[in-house]
């Protein structure tokens, strides 16, 4: 896989986000003293990579020994945080060169409130000898509490520039025949910033060896954007069961992640002239925000088109 392959190793590899790089520069001069982080930002800015970079920093040969990495979006619950944890961070060690142990908690938005409430104590416990980095798109799922225990680190999404320069970069390592420049924007339009997105499919784009927009596009279903944008049209013209049936197949067959569903559809109510949009708007971001707390997606998807169904209806 070319993005465990391409994986920046240093802190100086990182793609973009310069103002993370220099914070956490001065951190890791004084080891001793870096206190538990939280890094927070979209999915692909580069968090899991960061926190990999900073464990391998400070721990060298032993990191893989010393560093708990857990995806807190599978393993969520109180029962995980007490005895996988709590088991992990209280012992100190001894080894030259292991100044405290590290412990990775990716997606720690999707953790209980109970498991978050009991990994504050666990925090102050073991602060001695174990670091915490906690890792989330959105720091407003993690409680109060653990926020005040952390430095906090806040991604941005990437740029074009950025996120095409470093395709570009992989393409050559990898020596793609690739005369055609708008294939490297395509996989940014597809991805909007996502980095791990957009290796994977400039990966599965190039299978052939060569890269060009129309083997993006072959891979990125053509057009998933415009086919959102379908499924929003017939849902702000009233016709709510031919809406949920294409976004139903969207989602199911194509395997679009329910929140680029709304991403997208975002973008498509901006781009259209409707009465109204101010409403149509407002139903996107409460949708938007039922699904950052957790609710059933294909069912907010459904509820959110039967709104703008109605919105559309209202206008008739």
């Amino acid at each position: 896989m070319w993005v465990e392959k391409y994986r920046p190793e240093k802190l100086s590899e990182l793609v973009d986000q310069e103002t993370i790089k220099q914070r956490l520069k001065l951190m890791l001069e004084r080891k001793a003293e870096l206190p538990h982080l939280l890094l927070a930002g979209p999915p692909g800015s580069g968090k899991t990579t960061t926190a990999l970079i900073v464990s391998k920093q400070i721990l060298g040969e032993y990191w893989r020994d010393y560093t708990l990495s857990l995806n807190a979006s599978d393993e969520r619950g109180i029962d995980i945080v007490r005895e996988r944890v709590k088991k992990f961070a209280r012992f100190a060690d001894r080894r030259e060169g292991v100044p405290y142990r590290m412990v990775i908690l990716d997606e720690c938005d999707e953790m209980t409130k109970d498991a978050q409430t009991a990994l504050r104590r666990i925090m102050e416990e073991t602060a001695t000898f174990t670091r915490f980095m906690l890792l989330c798109n959105y720091s407003t799922g993690i409680i109060e509490p653990l926020q005040s225990r952390c430095a906090i680190l806040r991604f941005q999404r990437l740029g074009e520039a950025a996120v095409v320069a470093h395709l570009r970069s992989i393409a050559k390592r990898e020596a793609l025949k690739s005369s055609d420049e708008a294939a490297f924007g395509a996989v940014f339009e597809a991805t909007q910033g996502d980095l791990r997105q957009a290796i994977n499919l400039l990966q599965a784009a190039s299978a052939s060896g060569e890269l060009t927009e129309e083997s993006v596009n072959s891979v990125t279903g053509a057009s998933v954007k415009s086919r959102v944008a379908g499924v929003i049209k017939l849902a702000v013209e009233g016709n709510f069961e031919a809406s949920r049936v294409k976004m139903l197949e969207l989602t199911r067959v194509y395997g679009i992640p329910e929140r680029d569903f709304l991403r997208f559809a975002n973008e498509a109510v901006g781009e259209m002239k409707i009465d109204g949009m101010a409403k149509a708007v407002a139903i996107l971001a409460e949708y938007d925000y039922r699904l950052v707390q957790g609710a059933q997606p294909e069912l907010q998807l459904t509820a959110m088109l039967a709104q703008l169904s109605l919105l559309g209806r209202k206008g008739e």
